[in-house]
């Protein structure tokens, strides 16, 4: 028997690769002979360079950077066995690098990202993987751009700060500077939203509150952004302001799409076709995959979905083992998921179900097997 494993983190709980460990002790307990492949994954946010290192192989590169409201950071990005740089934005301008209290959007910005990126092209890399997942940032990018080279500037002649604050006034943007490196590079960017820039689905409106937008704030940044946009339209001739995914990660998408002219596509497509999950397919008998909660947003282009959808394909069944499985999850069915499994046992508080989700997932996924060979035979 053939087994490919293929879960996503259980945030705050587990990693995505400790997860899939526990499914395997799960397999085996039932089958110690059977073949289980583990692919660990994750759909463009925290933990992609854990995964892809772990599933094609290479090293980490260690880099001091500026966090979101300028302070040193120790970051890294991955360098994979085939030569591609693989960095999320999180490391360097991430929600984790700040608390509440220290939550400023008017000026944290983005440069620790560019520092990264400058940092791999100094060293001759050419071929880029970036997920944007987890930004504290609401800046269009402009931090990462600045850090990059690119140099704005107000009405007057003026030099501005990197910050969203200073986007409003923002009249030009020169590009001339940026790192010659670039016009070489291949840059991919793992995006799982399609929102647009601005408006009541832009950046500031969807994804702000969490990073500390508060309701007097939001037309004063959304207005920040707009005035971005609409200059990269009029000096680099791109229209970011309606651009699907520009929204992504506080505008740092549109900074990538339109400045960068980086190729935006869907972070779970992006990171099996990494992991050459098709192939890992070839001849499994089902795949385990799982989340911390699946709900009404697993179909919209979640790592879940993008494993059953490529296992569909090959006509594979798919059990979905997650912490909690909420309401609204029925489209999942459609997507190539054969079952929905929650391995909570019973009413358990939240922080009990925390500290024992790697046995609850061994007991589930034990079972799960059990029925599954039970019907095969």
């Amino acid at each position: 028997m053939k087994v490919v494993i293929a879960p996503d983190s259980f945030k705050g709980s587990l990693s995505a690769q400790a997860v899939a460990g526990a499914m395997a002790e799960g397999v085996r307990k039932v089958s110690p002979c059977a073949a289980v492949e583990l692919v660990p994954i994750a759909d463009g946010g925290e933990g992609t360079v854990d995964c892809l290192l772990a599933a094609i192989g290479g090293e980490k590169v260690e880099v001091q950077v500026h966090d979101p409201l300028g302070r040193p950071v120790l970051a890294h990005y991955g360098i994979l066995k085939h030569g591609t740089v693989v960095l999320e934005v999180a490391v360097a301008a991430g929600l984790g690098l700040i608390s509440d209290g220290e939550r400023d959007v008017l000026h944290a910005n983005t440069a620790g990202v560019g520092e990264l990126i400058a940092h791999a092209l100094d060293a001759g890399r050419t071929s880029f993987v970036i997920g944007l997942g987890g930004s504290a940032t609401n800046d269009a990018g402009i931090g990462m751009l600045h850090a990059l080279g690119a140099r704005f500037y107000d009405v007057e002649g003026r030099e501005l700060p990197p910050t969203p604050e200073a986007c409003l006034r923002l009249a030009h943007i020169d590009t001339k500077g940026m790192h010659p490196k670039l016009n070489d590079a291949t840059i991919r960017v793992a995006c799982d939203v399609s929102n647009p820039l601005c408006g009541p689905l832009g950046a500031t409106a969807v994804y702000g509150p969490q990073k500390g937008v508060t309701p007097d704030l939001l037309p004063i940044l959304d207005k920040a952004l707009e005035q971005f946009a609409m200059v990269v339209q009029r000096d680099l001739d791109f229209p970011i302001l309606d651009f699907p995914g520009s929204g992504a990660a506080g505008g740092l998408g549109g900074a990538f799409g339109g400045v960068m002219k980086a190729e935006l596509v869907q972070g779970i497509d992006l990171i099996l076709q990494e992991c050459a999950f098709d192939t890992t397919l070839v001849d499994a008998d089902f795949v385990l995959t799982g989340e911390g909660k699946t709900d009404s947003q697993t179909v919209h282009g979640k790592a879940v979905q993008g494993v059953a959808m490529r296992a569909k394909l090959q006509g594979i069944p798919v059990f979905c083992v997650s912490g909690a499985v909420a309401e609204g999850t029925n489209e999942l069915y459609e997507c190539g998921v054969t079952a929905l499994f929650s391995i909570t046992p019973g009413p358990v508080s939240l922080v009990e179900s925390m500290n024992s989700t790697y046995e609850y997932l061994v007991r589930s996924v034990e079972n799960i097997t059990r029925v599954y060979l039970a019907g095969r035979h």
